[in-house]
């Protein structure tokens, strides 16, 4: 229960969200992500600590710099319990959905 607050904590965040939306093409260096917001290196940098905190991101050395990348599973499945706690019937309309897709 105490990763999924962190996952919830770090979601608060607009701008932590905006992030994750960046990081889903691929990785990139703290600099490329800091050049599409208007705030300050050091203020994406604590945005990047605490998504790596919750386990939303990785980062990896690359020579001198770090790249960020997305790990969408622990994501995918804190809101997936999320919703299945909250709303059972959507637990069984997405196996629904996923049983006729790959009848198709």
């Amino acid at each position: 229960m105490q990763e999924a607050a962190k996952i919830f904590r770090a979601l608060a965040d607009p701008t932590r969200r905006e992030i994750l939306r960046i990081l889903k093409p691929g990785a990139l260096a703290a600099g490329e992500i800091a050049a599409q917001f208007e705030m300050s290196a050091p203020s994406i940098s604590r945005h990047l600590a605490i998504l790596s905190g919750a386990g939303l991101v990785a980062a990896e050395r690359d020579g001198n710099r770090l790249l960020y990348s997305l790990e969408s599973q622990p994501l995918a499945e804190t809101l997936g319990d999320f919703l299945s706690a909250v709303c059972p019937t959507q637990r069984r309309r997405r196996r629904s959905s996923t049983k006729k897709g790959k009848s198709r």
